[in-house]
């Protein structure tokens, strides 16, 4: 299979079902990763499916170039990765080609790193340690623009982000905005990624962490999350 590293492909095949019979187009995908290793399995474990690799980037930035290049349908991001990593390169994306869906792979089963990708825009987050269906239902479901799987790790996490419900105990005096926003305080994400997530300004984010910090009585965000995470909200 010939791949794209840094240059445009000249074609994509029509996919074929296991029937024979033609089908739509393969779903375009760059694949992006700093171990060549890696690369080289993903090659392997999505040959003979509806996936089409176009491109290979090594980086970051090499993803970043390639996908605005060669406009793949999806783009398979790994999150550690040398010049900008996976999470900066997922905004970057998202800004420069919010038509491309894109599906976080990591070795890391980080709610940070889960929740960091969700308010970048990540569709899904896989783990390498995921199998070939699983993965590939995960592409697929990202080209066509459904939900990620139930059982996920991002749909959970992106479950708790969107919560506005304020609790019923009377210890956390908290109105439903306080309580979203330091639910997101807690999962690790900053003030730019909490502003994006819930779609509001840097500086209302940080009147509210000001707010809960000031009504929980702690010194800083970490003994909020702490506080977070002893009474339930994560």
């Amino acid at each position: 299979m010939s791949v794209v590293r840094g240059r445009a492909a000249r074609g994509y095949p029509l996919a074929v079902t296991r029937k024979g019979l033609l089908n739509q187009m393969a779903i375009k995908l760059v694949i992006a990763d700093d171990h060549e290793v890696v690369r080289r399995g993903l090659v392997s474990l999505l040959a003979g499916s509806d996936v089409k690799i176009v491109g290979e980037a090594s980086s970051g930035e090499e993803a970043i170039k390639l996908t605005k290049k060669l406009k793949p349908d999806v783009v398979l991001l790994d999150i550690r990765m040398p010049s900008k990593d996976g999470l900066e390169a997922l905004e970057r994306i998202r800004a420069e080609a919010p038509a491309v869906k894109v599906v976080m792979l990591s070795t890391f089963d980080n709610p940070t790193y889960v929740a960091r990708s969700v308010a970048g825009g990540a569709h899904d987050y896989m783990l390498k340690g995921c199998n070939r269906a699983e993965l590939i239902h995960s592409i697929e479901g990202a080209a066509a623009g459904q939900l990620p799987m139930k059982a996920g790790e991002l749909r959970r996490v992106a479950t708790t982000m969107a919560n506005r419900i304020a609790s019923p105990n009377p210890d956390i005096p908290l109105t439903q905005r306080e309580t979203q926003v330091l639910r997101h305080m807690a999962l690790g994400l900053s003030n730019k990624e909490i502003a994006q997530s819930l779609t509001i300004s840097v500086e209302t984010v940080k009147e509210h962490v000001q707010n809960i910090l000031r009504k929980i009585a702690v010194g800083d965000r970490t003994q909020a999350a702490v506080w977070a995470v002893r009474r339930g909200l994560v």
